[in-house]
């Protein structure tokens, strides 16, 4: 691996680096299921979390956002949010855990009696995205790795959204940073070439963490030095592993940012 550079600024992919994706947000469906089911006396299985883990509402989501790219050639990031809002009752209704009312007479779907949840039940599920689970090390590392760096998320969203979830992990980052004040989405160079200026540093002081290979296989054409911190099921590109493109790398056994943190001369214990 590389010699690690004088860095000085440390940017954080956000989704599935420091925040749980999956689990999280099966976890608060299933949970938002068996409140609901339980108030009537009822009980439920562990069938609802497995139909919710492979609902693949991300996957989804994805899916909206390339499009965006392909018609427009870019990302309106409010407009994926309200996407994932709407899209989750259609999700459970073709699973079967909501129904449809026969009668609803707008494009937005209108919960009918049998179903789970409410609207506004499922409302506030939609917004599962904006309080996502930080990874146990995330907050222990970041506190550590901002006694020698700026620590600056860099994620493909829009900026109140990750404000949102920043705070409501009370994830301590020094400075928060999205796609959109850029006007563009990662990997486009305008990005992380954008942050940096923005924090006043050369593209060589600076490192991308990240737990997707294509994130940063786009950070390190631009100079970056490009950190890997291996989390459970976020590997979206397993195949860009054979073009050993991070120069440092966290396995997914050890602590996280605070093996980062030691790896990069921070005192820990």
């Amino acid at each position: 691996m590389a010699a690690t550079p004088k860095l000085r600024v440390l940017f954080f992919d956000v989704f599935g680096t420091c925040v749980a994706q999956r689990t999280p947000v099966a976890d608060e469906l299933w949970k938002a299921a068996r409140e609901a089911l339980e108030s009537d006396g009822s009980s439920i299985s562990s069938e609802v979390r497995t139909k919710a883990m492979e609902m693949e509402w991300n996957k989804e989501g994805d899916k909206f956002v390339r499009a965006s790219i392909a018609e427009h050639g870019t990302v309106d990031w409010k407009a994926v949010d309200q996407h994932r809002i709407e899209l989750l009752p259609k999700l459970l209704a073709r699973r079967g855990l909501i129904f449809p009312r026969e009668d609803a007479s707008t494009s937005e779907l209108q919960v009918g009696e049998g179903s789970l949840w409410t609207e506004p039940q499922l409302k506030h599920l939609g917004l599962v995205w904006h309080r996502l689970t930080p990874w146990p090390d995330t907050c222990r590392g970041l506190e550590l790795l901002n006694r020698q760096f700026s620590t600056v998320t860099l994620s493909n969203t829009y900026n109140d959204l990750l404000k949102s979830l920043v705070a409501h992990s009370s994830i301590p980052f020094t400075h928060v940073y999205s796609a959109d004040m850029f006007q563009s989405f990662k990997p486009n160079p305008k990005v992380y070439l954008g942050a940096a200026e923005k924090m006043g540093v050369k593209p060589e002081e600076c490192a991308l963490v990240a737990a997707h290979l294509s994130d940063l296989k786009g950070a390190k054409a631009c100079g970056f030095y490009a950190i890997y911190v291996d989390r459970p099921l976020e590997e979206k590109t397993p195949e860009l592993r054979a073009e050993n493109i991070p120069d440092m790398v966290v396995k997914e056994d050890e602590d996280g940012f605070v093996t980062l943190a030691e790896r990069l001369g921070i005192h820990v214990r």
